[in-house]
């Protein structure tokens, strides 16, 4: 089984993932934690994380998802061009799936894969204009937009895209125990 590359970066925003990261372990769907070298990662609720793989040491054959989530400052992320060549570079694979949540549709927006795609993302009308990256053209007021194997959700919306992000994977697991 391929696996889910899990892209973390500078006050990454832990809750965003917890649902989807559930919902891979029950799916028995295996992920790597991938940073742009071996420092430890601190979210942005303090958590310290230590990333599995760089993202030099990736063979992008053995993934077919990418997981992104939003952080404090994603325009801070955007100035380093490893994290959008690498998520350029793993999106190649035929069949790619990607979930993008709260502000990290930013970093494909820049990436150049957010192109014809409706997408939505946890970034105010003001921010997203200036930042110069997206083309709201596609811009879709909703809390979970899926644009084929692409899943955008804003922040507050999780649950419902870790479920998403599942159920586009084709992953076996409890829909229930995300729900009220």
């Amino acid at each position: 089984m391929k696996k889910t590359a899990v892209l973390i970066y500078p006050n990454f925003s832990e809750y965003e993932l917890t649902t989807a990261l559930s919902i891979l372990m029950q799916g028995a769907k295996p992920i790597s934690i991938i940073s742009i070298d071996r420092e430890p990662v601190k979210g942005e609720s303090g958590l310290t994380v230590l990333a599995d793989l760089t993202i030099d040491e990736v063979i992008y054959e053995e993934y077919d998802s990418l997981l992104l989530t939003g952080c404090m400052d994603i325009f801070s992320v955007l100035t380093n061009s490893l994290y959008t060549d690498f998520i350029q570079n793993i999106s190649k694979q035929e069949n790619f799936i990607i979930g993008s949540i709260s502000s990290s549709p930013a970093l494909l927006a820049k990436a150049g894969l957010l192109k014809n795609k409706s997408f939505t993302v946890g970034i105010v009308e003001e921010a997203r204009t200036a930042s110069g990256v997206f083309d709201d053209a596609n811009y879709v007021e909703e809390l979970v937009v899926q644009d084929e194997n692409l899943i955008t959700a804003r922040g507050s919306a999780f649950i419902e895209f870790g479920i998403q992000f599942g159920k586009l994977l084709n992953l076996q697991f409890e829909e229930g125990w995300y729900r009220k």
